[in-house]
């Protein structure tokens, strides 16, 4: 009560009042130093765009500020999983190692923490330059809310974010007991599928290097049923990028019925050519 009182006296002193009321909508607290938040929400290419503009007009090697959501990001990354993990042992009190471990990935997983940054309103708040290619801006948002969670715990400390975390973002944005219903490892589904009816599967996955962000590494996967390309998928790391190999595959072996049928056709030809005696010489 006292905090909250001393944080309003100190908001009439803020000479620009509307990034602390956003981020008090978001947060359901003021912040005290806007400084790191305004840094979680720093995308590292709005430095690549700065050294652009500056050879442009005609500098060499032109130094420009090396401040973005990074540092923040890694922080926030670590509190983040450690506070999940706190909320779900003390909310299933009977649920053995391999369940949470298994729920708490799927709350911090990459696409869940992008919603959750949409949900917020943070992706209006991102600063970005337009060096942002599709496939890093799908992982933009996600990134900025753990950058985002590394500044609250910087600047109120871990009960802030605990009470950020079960307060607002499990009351308004995550249903827990719908989360666990949910199947989110989609390798293991589709491998589990392949053995159930005998297909051979198979997953391939080669390194790529964005133009713009030559030092972050992508992998793409691909995976195949029978020979049948069946799905890609990209990911800052291969079991992600497996990940989403699988999710596409799965869902188009459910919903693509020519699809299918070439698998099992390659299957039955693969099975005949087995069956098939060698001839004696």
């Amino acid at each position: 009560m006292i905090s909250s009182l001393l944080d309003r006296i100190r908001l009439l002193f803020v000479t620009e009042k509307k990034p602390f009321l956003e981020l008090k909508a978001i947060l359901g607290f003021y912040p005290k130093n806007i400084l790191l938040y305004r840094q979680a929400l720093m995308h590292k290419s709005l430095a690549y765009y700065e050294r652009e503009k500056l050879r442009e007009e005609g500098k060499k090697n032109p130094k420009v500020s090396s401040v973005n959501n990074e540092r923040l990001e890694f922080l926030g990354d670590a509190v983040l999983g450690a506070i999940v993990a706190d909320i779900l042992y003390k909310h299933y009190g009977r649920k053995q190692e391999g369940f949470l471990t298994s729920l708490r990935s799927k709350i911090v997983c990459r696409r869940s923490l992008n919603k959750l940054a949409v949900d917020l309103g943070l992706d209006k708040l991102i600063l970005y330059s337009g060096a942002v290619t599709s496939g890093h801006n799908s992982y933009m948002n996600g990134n900025a809310f753990e950058a985002f969670f590394g500044a609250i715990y910087l600047d109120r400390g871990y009960d802030y974010c605990y009470k950020f975390m079960k307060e607002v973002v499990f009351v308004k944005h995550i249903d827990i007991e719908e989360v666990a219903k949910v199947e989110e490892n989609f390798k293991s589904a589709l491998i589990e599928w392949c053995q159930k009816y005998k297909f051979h599967f198979e997953f391939s996955q080669r390194e790529m290097r964005d133009s713009h962000h030559k030092s972050t590494p992508m992998f793409k996967s691909e995976v195949k049923v029978e020979g049948v390309p069946c799905g890609t998928g990209m990911g800052y790391s291969k079991k992600e990028s497996d990940q989403n190999a699988a999710q596409q595959a799965l869902k188009k072996l459910k919903t693509n019925t020519d699809l299918l049928n070439g698998v099992k056709s390659a299957a039955k030809l693969r099975t005949n050519t087995q069956m098939v005696p060698e001839k004696n010489d």
